[in-house]
């Protein structure tokens, strides 16, 4: 019995209540949200880890993508940022290692971070040159036996979208590496997309080892021209589908999301999925609101972010200064996660059934600011290092920021506030 049949069951996964205890939100509720489907506890059935919510009435979560390249493959270095993006508040990570030994990159973050870790099987298969209905099973299965809680697989890349990708072209094509990949083997095989046309025996795979599903955007757009076009809207409907068949086999399923998209088709893009999916949770890249900002790409995605956790969406996955450039560093890796998380924030601070809990985040330091506390300042701060950094820099000693000084507005204000309370 899978997790989600043991909710819908009316039972109590212990995981289950790890996660609503830690959220602040009735066990009960939670379980019952899990088994309708309106939120995930990915957890593979083979690894002990700190499970992560992700869903419904839950704060909104952060993932963060590590993994080698065929140009840059050093297992050490991949690790080192896992385990800095957890440092700084990553709720996941994902590794798409690409290059160099593949499994040997995956079983190392699998051991050494205490998140859940999710991946995209057919890099392997195609890494491998077995870019086969066997081969991309194969590594499924491997990842999963591994440990691996989550799997984006591109279900909603068909024989029909190559049809209406000829029909309705693009600027930017697809842009997917999962669902280039997946048109790749249909255009040369001339057969369906394996992960489509034998989704049973995918779900009797995430069955078998308690794998969540992540329903890849395999056709989110690459630029704010191609942002709202028919072939995404098709491969919506297409996942809400498969979540159906996912929440009936007993598999937690969830579903991705673009890309880039211009401020105001957010909310419409957002609500649609979560429509066409039965409220399953959505997993954003950004969205990224403008194209024209490499270098600034974490912040174009967290400002679409806010937008799209406003608008339901559930999970962030974090976008770095590196994005569209280069391989991120370890220090892209910590500055994406802090920028995200200010994001996911944000967007918490709206939330039905969250936005109570978020904002007694902010009362806290807006009281310790009030009085000037910057030990509950730090405390109370999404980067406490990098506030205390900034505060101490110039090596000024003073109960107020070197901004105001003595003309502090919050103790002169405080000042007149006695003096006329005195005088009465």
């Amino acid at each position: 019995m899978t997790v989600m049949e043991e909710a819908s069951r009316g039972g109590l996964p212990a995981e289950v209540e790890q996660v609503a205890n830690r959220e602040g939100i009735d066990p009960q509720k939670l379980a019952r949200l899990l088994a309708r489907g309106r939120a995930v506890v990915p957890r593979n059935a083979r690894r002990e880890i700190n499970p992560t919510g992700i869903g419904e009435m839950l704060f909104t979560k952060v993932n963060l993508n590590v993994g080698s390249s065929q140009s840059l493959n050093d297992p050490q270095a991949e690790v080192e940022k896992a385990l800095a993006a957890v440092a700084a508040g990553a709720d996941t990570i994902m590794d798409l290692s690409t290059g160099g030994d593949l499994d040997l990159i995956r079983r190392a973050i699998l051991k050494e971070v205490r998140v859940p870790v999710g991946t995209v099987p057919i890099y392997q298969a195609a890494v491998k040159k077995e870019l086969t209905s066997q081969g991309m099973f194969d590594a499924l299965e491997r990842q999963a036996r591994d440990g691996v809680d989550f799997v984006t697989v591109h279900v909603g890349v068909t024989k029909n979208t190559l049809e209406r990708l000829r029909q309705d072209p693009r600027i930017m094509g697809v842009v997917s590496r999962g669902g280039s990949l997946t048109m790749k083997y249909i255009s040369e095989t001339g057969e369906e997309n394996p992960y489509y046309s034998e989704y049973d025996y995918l779900l009797e795979i995430a069955r078998e080892h308690e794998l969540t599903l992540s329903l890849g955007d395999g056709l989110r757009p690459g630029c704010i021209e191609d942002a709202s076009d028919r072939a995404k809207f098709m491969e919506f409907i297409t996942l809400g589908e498969l979540v159906k068949r996912s929440r009936k086999a007993g598999v937690q399923a969830m579903v991705e999301g673009p890309g880039h998209v211009p401020a105001d088709e957010i909310e419409t893009s957002v609500k649609a999925m979560k429509h066409l999916t039965d409220g399953a949770p959505l997993y954003l890249l950004g969205p990224l609101v403008t194209d024209i900002a490499p270098g600034y790409d974490h912040i174009t995605a967290a400002m679409g972010g806010v937008i799209a956790g406003m608008a339901g969406a559930d999970f962030l996955c974090a976008t770095t200064p590196s994005e569209h450039l280069d391989l991120p560093t370890k220090e892209d890796i910590i500055e994406g996660t802090y920028v995200t998380r200010v994001a996911a924030h944000a967007a918490d601070l709206t939330r039905p059934g969250v936005k109570e809990r978020a904002r007694a985040q902010d009362l806290q330091m807006a009281r310790a600011r009030a009085d000037l506390d910057w030990e509950k300042q730090f405390a109370a701060a999404i980067n406490p290092q990098l506030a205390r950094q900034i505060r101490h820099r110039r090596g000024v000693d003073t109960d107020t920021c070197t901004m105001c000084s003595e003309l502090c507005a919050i103790r002169l204000a405080r000042e007149a506030m006695e003096k006329e309370k005195e005088r009465k």
